[in-house]
C-alpha cells in the first residue's frame, strides 16, 4: 500500500510546489566603481570619492548641494544604488535617486528622501511622471535607521511595469495601463540622477521645519551605482533589444504572489500617504490605481 501511494504523494507534493510561485527577484546587482556608468555634474567640491571610486559621498552644506548622473540614457533596465542617508535632524535636506528625460513633456521615477527631525521616522516619497504629467506621490516609513548602513534602492522598468524596490522588497508597482488612457514611459530614453540638496521650503511637514545648518555638512553615501539597462540616444523611439532582455521576459511582467503580499504589507503597514486614496486632490480615483492595486 506504501508503495501504490507514493506517486500519489508525489503528484501532491508537486501540486503544492507547483502552485506556490516564489518572488522572483530582479537579476542580482553588479557593483561597480562611480566611474564606470556616471559622472558629477555640479558642485564637484562637495563630493568625495573613496576606495578607488567604489564609494561616492555627496555634501550639503549651507553653500550649495550637489549632484551626478548616468553617462548613457537608458529605454528599460534594471537600475539599483546603494545608499546610507544623511544622519542626524535632517529636516530639509532631501536625497534623491530617479530617472529622467530631458524634453518638455519628460518621464521620470522618483525616489526622494525627505529629511526629518531627530527620533522621527524616514520618508520615502516615489513619484512616477508619464508626458510631463506627475502628481502620483506616495509616502511611506522606512522600516530601518536608512542612515545607520547601506540598503539598496532599486527600479525595474520594462514596457508592462515599473516596480520600486527597497532591499528586493516592491513598495510600488506602476503598470502599463496605455488602455485605459494613461500615459506609460516607454519612448523616452532617460538618464539617471541623484542629488542632495536643501528643500527646507516643502521637504518636512511642508517646509513647517527648516533645515537647521549648525548640523552641517549633511553626507549622503553611495556604492554600486549598478545600470542593467538598453542604452539608446537621447532621440531613439524603442530599444534595439526590445523583447530579448532578462527584463522583458514572461517572469518580469507582473509581480507573483508572494511580491504582491510583502507590496500589500508596505501599504498597510508603513504607507502614510498614497495619492491613489485622497479624494481631496482626486475625486475620482486615478484610472490605473486599481490595475497597480494600489487601493
Amino acid at each position: 500500500m506504501a508503495v501504490s501511494s507514493t506517486p500519489w504523494v508525489l503528484m501532491a507534493l508537486f501540486l503544492i510546489t507547483s502552485s506556490t510561485v516564489m518572488a522572483i527577484p530582479p537579476r542580482k546587482a553588479i557593483d561597480v566603481p562611480f566611474g564606470r556608468n556616471y559622472v558629477p555634474t555640479w558642485a564637484f567640491d562637495h563630493q568625495k570619492q573613496l576606495n578607488g571610486g567604489s564609494e561616492l559621498q555627496l555634501i550639503l552644506d549651507k553653500y550649495t548641494g550637489t549632484g551626478f548622473q548616468s553617462k548613457g540614457s537608458y529605454l528599460f533596465g534594471h537600475f539599483s544604488m546603494h545608499i546610507k542617508l544623511p544622519a542626524g535632524d535632517t529636516a530639509g535636506v532631501v536625497t534623491a535617486f530617479y530617472l529622467s528625460s530631458t524634453n518638455n513633456e519628460h518621464d521620470e521615477i522618483d525616489f526622494e528622501f525627505l529629511g526629518n527631525r531627530t527620533g522621527q521616522p524616514a520618508i520615502l516619497q516615489t513619484n512616477v511622471f508619464t508626458g510631463g504629467k506627475g502628481n502620483r506621490e506616495q509616502r511611506i516609513y522606512l522600516w530601518f535607521d536608512p542612515s545607520k548602513a547601506y540598503h539598496t534602492y532599486s527600479v525595474l522598468w520594462n514596457l508592462y511595469q515599473i516596480v520600486f524596490f527597497v532591499d528586493n522588497i516592491p513598495i510600488r508597482v506602476f503598470k502599463n495601463a496605455k488602455d485605459l488612457g494613461v500615459r506609460f514611459p516607454f519612448n523616452q530614453p532617460m538618464k539617471l540622477y541623484s542629488s542632495l540638496w536643501n528643500a527646507d521650503d516643502w521637504a518636512t511637514r511642508g517646509g513647517l521645519e527648516k533645515t537647521n545648518w549648525a548640523n552641517a555638512p549633511f553626507i549622503a553615501s553611495y556604492r554600486g551605482f549598478h545600470i542593467d539597462g538598453c542604452q539608446a540616444s537621447v532621440e531613439a523611439k524603442y530599444c534595439a533589444t526590445q523583447g530579448r532582455m532578462w527584463w522583458d521576459q514572461k517572469e518580469f511582467r507582473d509581480l507573483d504572489a508572494e511580491q504582491y503580499r510583502r507590496l500589500k504589507w508596505v501599504r498597510m503597514k508603513w504607507t502614510i500617504y498614497n495619492y491613489c486614496t485622497d479624494r481631496t486632490r482626486f475625486p475620482v480615483m486615478p484610472a490605473e490605481c486599481k490595475r497597480d492595486r494600489d487601493v
